[in-house]
């Protein structure tokens, strides 16, 4: 059941229940003993509890100084999330969950295939006009998150930039940090921006990128054969409402919204927990 806050509505409390995932936490925290936010002074707050409140934030799309007065500070919050995002501890959360889902789904842990697209998103007003960018295809100013998900739409690599960096530099930005982070991977998919630069970048580095089109005089929506796994991985994304439009002031915080989206995603996956969206409120 979710729980109630004294200041608001029902409360969502994700399922991150799972032991692996606890003994990250619980390493983090003995390898941060005496330093940074536990300097002086025992632990004040459960990780779980920290965590909680973060995907609360990514979950609602609240500012982080509205965060519920059941929860930890919201100074104390956001240094935890500023910490885990430093030392990549959202990451490597996001990479023990896909493991675990892949597993789970009679699959070999780490993939052999990725899709390859991007998004270009409105900011909001907190975000310097130095880090954003048009992009002059689709008429946005703002930013643009590069993205590359395995055969299940799961996240393996992401990099916000200004939405003026062209597709093909993000997707090779993404390749490079697959073949060095998933080196069974030997195949992409990718749309018609990614082309010349972008497959011959991956071919250098053994990743063979198909370009799938449309076909031509096609109108209307149709489903995209590989291409659709990646634009469901935005739409999943879009259940996140901080999402719906950047709010971050630094492009490696959005990044690690980002990935925060897809832990309670995945988390949600292997518990089959379904929880109603903020479009359904």
């Amino acid at each position: 059941m979710p729980q109630r806050s004294r200041t608001g509505p029902a409360r969502e409390t994700p399922a991150i229940n799972h032991s692996g995932i606890k003994r990250s936490f619980t390493a983090w925290r003995a390898s941060r003993r005496g330093k940074g936010l536990d300097i002086g002074r025992p632990p004040e707050h459960d990780l779980r509890s920290i965590m909680n409140a973060i995907l609360y934030v990514d979950r609602t799309g609240i500012p982080w100084r509205y965060l519920p007065h059941d929860f930890a500070p919201w100074e104390t919050v956001y240094g935890y999330f500023a910490a885990w995002q430093k030392e990549g501890v959202f990451d490597q959360l996001n990479g023990l969950l896909r493991r675990l889902v892949r597993e789970t789904e009679g699959r070999h842990g780490e993939p052999s295939a990725c899709v390859l697209d991007a998004q270009s998103v409105k900011t909001s007003s907190n975000v310097p006009a130095a880090g954003q960018g048009i992009d002059a295809g689709k008429k946005i100013a703002g930013r643009k998150r590069h993205i590359g998900v395995d055969t299940l739409g799961l996240l393996l690599a992401v990099w916000v930039t200004a939405a003026s960096v062209s597709d093909n530099a993000g997707g090779m930005h993404l390749m490079s940090h697959i073949a060095a982070t998933h080196p069974r991977v030997t195949k992409a998919w990718a749309d018609t921006g990614y082309r010349t630069k972008a497959i011959e970048h991956g071919a250098r580095l053994g990743i063979d990128v198909e370009v799938v089109q449309r076909e031509p005089g096609t109108k209307g929506f149709k489903v995209i054969p590989r291409r659709w796994v990646v634009e469901r991985t935005f739409g999943w994304f879009m259940h996140h409402r901080r999402l719906a439009r950047d709010y971050e002031t630094h492009p490696h915080r959005s990044e690690a919204m980002i990935h925060i989206a897809m832990i309670d995603l995945i988390s949600r996956r292997l518990t089959r927990e379904s929880t109603p969206n903020w479009r359904d409120t």
